[in-house]
């Protein structure tokens, strides 16, 4: 009887689960969506290869998300047993709040796992897969990296500035080039437009300018001249750019616990800051944690018998997921400045839910809670209504 009760409530907690995984996943990702397909529309790249770069970006934003979809997944689902009025029934068969705790740990020690995976192995592959996956790019679509009316300094030695750029074509209009590859002599191109020709097996790129002019100015014989072309290539070296960018300090989200770990063992060597890398440990195991934290929680919060027990759930998770996560800014942006440890800035919002969650999870097993958790949920939707309040306040022209 216990083992069908057991997988009934866990079938309860999954199918919102998943639900919320897909709503939560989706908001996150309507931002970078839309980045994707400025790329496709306005830049020629393959859907394919928008679809790899999708892929790499999902480990980051489901790191947050599972968290947040199983702490919506135990309210509503305790709070439809609630309003069923089934969690009485369950009581009054002598099954106490405790009896019903094995199938929510399970679910909890599932997505915490889940959760372990994306951060520790999943989200640095991502975005070192994503960095190499944008030069690939880059490599095989050249005006895909620069944008029009803008600066460019992607390719040493040389900033690159077009009014207008068709992406379908690779060409460029009204360009303007400040060439500083030669230390002797400083050149400024003008040109009416140019086109890109690619060579990806060489990683080579020629920027073929047509009807323009070139301002020099010789630092060694103290002269300046002018001289009219109608074609004139600029040969854009990728493999300096690449080659650079992996030059550079790997970003500490890019690394694994091990290497982060020699990461910080190597700086404290040589008496430099390890901060970034310290945060970036800590936060590897902290997000997983709060899996943990957040079911503490849900659980006596989800056992209050209410009539909208849906809207009640996902009011109340919104509400805990805005406390938790500005809790968790604060602490990072705090331990960056070294304002606090990063110990304490990572760990804390755990350490304040983990308090919670015990003290509501005890007062509901002794079902002394009524009073109690109308306070604390009064106390949420107050906070609710002053973020929408003021969401609404700042949207308001």
């Amino acid at each position: 009887m216990t083992k069908i009760i057991h997988r009934y409530v866990f079938r309860e907690i999954a199918v919102p689960f998943l639900f919320g995984l897909s709503v939560f996943t989706f908001i996150l990702l309507i931002a970078r969506l839309l980045k994707l397909v400025e790329l496709v529309v306005t830049r020629g790249v393959p859907a394919l290869n928008i679809l790899r770069l999708l892929t790499y970006i999902m480990p980051a934003f489901l790191e947050v998300t599972v968290p947040m979809a199983m702490l919506l997944a135990i309210l509503v689902a305790f709070g439809r047993l609630s309003a069923d009025s089934e969690m009485i029934a369950l009581r009054s068969s002598g099954l106490s709040l405790y009896q019903l705790v094995p199938p929510v740990a399970i679910f909890i020690v599932i997505a915490t796992i889940m959760t372990a995976g994306l951060s520790v192995y999943a989200r640095p592959w991502g975005n070192r897969s994503l960095k190499k996956a944008l030069f690939d790019i880059a490599r095989t679509r050249a005006s895909a990296g620069i944008k029009a009316q803008v600066f460019n300094d992607d390719f040493p030695g040389l900033v690159i500035y077009a009014e207008t750029i068709d992406s379908t074509s690779d060409r460029l209009y009204h360009v303007l080039i400040s060439d500083e590859r030669d230390a002797t002599q400083q050149n400024t191109i003008f040109a009416a437009d140019g086109l890109m020709i690619s060579d990806p097996e060489s990683q080579a790129v020629t920027l073929r300018l047509r009807d323009g002019f070139i301002h020099t100015s010789d630092a060694r014989q103290g002269t300046e001249y002018q001289t009219q072309f109608e074609v004139y290539d600029v040969n854009l070296d990728l493999k300096q750019m690449v080659a650079g960018a992996r030059e550079r300090e790997r970003d500490p989200k890019e690394l694994t616990v091990g290497q982060l770990r020699r990461a910080i063992a190597a700086k404290q060597a040589a008496h430099q800051s390890f901060t970034p890398e310290l945060i970036e440990f800590h936060r590897k195991f902290s997000i997983p944690f709060a899996c943990i934290v957040f079911g503490l929680v849900a659980v006596p919060l989800g056992v209050q018998p209410v009539r909208a027990a849906r809207a009640r759930g996902f009011t109340l998770s919104l509400a805990m997921i805005f406390a938790y996560y500005v809790m968790l800014s604060m602490g990072q942006a705090l331990a960056e400045q070294d304002t606090i440890p990063a110990i304490v800035g990572l760990w804390l919002p755990n350490a304040v839910f983990a308090v919670l969650g015990v003290w509501l999870f005890g007062q509901a097993a002794r079902e002394r809670t009524v009073t109690q958790l109308e306070r604390l949920q009064n106390a949420l939707a107050a906070v609710r209504e002053k973020v929408i309040g003021r969401l609404g306040a700042e949207s308001v022209p």
